[in-house]
């Protein structure tokens, strides 16, 4: 699977004087589980609404599948969106639903109730299948939702805010359920959830105030394969030399104080970026020679490759660290 499966260029919506849209410029290739990052109110949803032809752009293009802009008539079947506050019938049942959907995307009275099946046991409903809307719990309510979005195997799937009221258990699930999707389906994923994003996601596009501000595989703006940061319980009481003496056990290595935003960090800690050239060493490697250092010197908090996917996004942004593990 090659080329790209979603673009759209100089985007812009427009309510009075505000842009919610102000340029968005984008291209999502196909295969890959793109993430969405940004604050309330960057655009994303937006963005999703105006890509699956529920709002109107004020300008730019959309290219889907390399068919232009969204239309029923060229797209029904292949493209599927889960908008964030989506609701379902109260008197239906999921089985009854997911088989309306799927004659809907053009399947066949079979190929909908195999699909419906299928889906449902993947979202972990089969048993539900009869049950009213009405008696189902939220979660379960946002499962049957996931379903319908992947019934007939759609090469597009657009994602608001997927995981929201999951309990932790369906959440492992459904991101299994997502992640081998890769390289079958394009997803884009909007979420305020930074962890599911790293956990999901193979390339991410970070929004602010309508506009990208950095879109890129997940292993580069990590700098996964070419970085190590160390969380130190405390600081060495001699900085310099500390640094030095890590510079000797490692000739070629950068060592530096780094932003921390590890919210589990103890008072008075700090983080150690080290950073190297990955065609020459790995991060074992690396490990193998730091550690005791490290440990002869500091007391040792976690370890972990590349930065995180947060601080990634606040340099990208320009803005501050800070301690949480989302973006509000």
């Amino acid at each position: 699977m090659s080329g790209v499966a979603l673009a759209t260029r100089g985007l812009v919506k427009r309510y009075g004087r505000r842009n919610a849209l102000d340029g968005f410029t984008v291209s999502v290739p196909r295969g890959v589980i793109m993430g969405l990052v940004g604050r309330n109110g960057a655009g994303k949803t937006t963005w999703m609404m105006s890509v699956a032809g529920l709002l109107r752009p004020t300008a730019g293009e959309i290219d889907l599948l390399g068919r232009g802009p969204f239309d029923a008539a060229v797209h029904a079947g292949r493209v599927a969106i889960l908008p964030q506050d989506s609701e379902l019938p109260l008197e239906a049942t999921p089985a009854e639903l997911l088989y309306r959907y799927g004659r809907l995307q053009g399947l066949s009275a079979a190929a909908a109730r195999k699909s419906a099946r299928d889906m449902l046991a993947a979202v972990n409903l089969g048993d539900r299948a009869g049950s009213r809307i009405r008696a189902l719990s939220h979660g379960m309510r946002k499962r049957v939702m996931l379903a319908q979005c992947f019934l007939g195997e759609p090469e597009l799937v657009l994602l608001d805010e997927p995981l929201n009221g999951l309990d932790p258990a369906e959440q492992d699930r459904m991101r299994r359920f997502l992640r081998a999707r890769r390289g079958r389906q394009t997803i884009v994923i909007s979420s305020h959830n930074l962890n599911d994003i790293e956990l999901l996601c193979t390339h991410v596009t970070f929004v602010e105030k309508g506009r990208v501000v950095r879109t890129s595989p997940l292993t580069s703006l990590t700098q996964a394969a070419g970085r190590v940061e160390y969380v130190l319980a405390e600081q060495p009481a001699d900085w310099d030399a500390f640094l030095a003496e890590l510079a000797a056990a490692l000739p070629g290595a950068d060592f530096a104080r780094a932003a921390g935003t590890d919210a589990s960090m103890p008072a008075g800690g700090a983080v150690l970026a080290c950073s190297f050239d990955a065609s020459a060493v790995g991060v074992a490697d690396v490990n193998r020679k730091v550690l005791p250092v490290l440990l002869a010197r500091a007391a040792l908090h976690a370890v972990s490759p590349g930065q995180s996917l947060e601080q990634a996004f606040l340099d990208a942004s320009g803005r501050t660290s800070s301690t949480s593990t989302g973006i509000a």
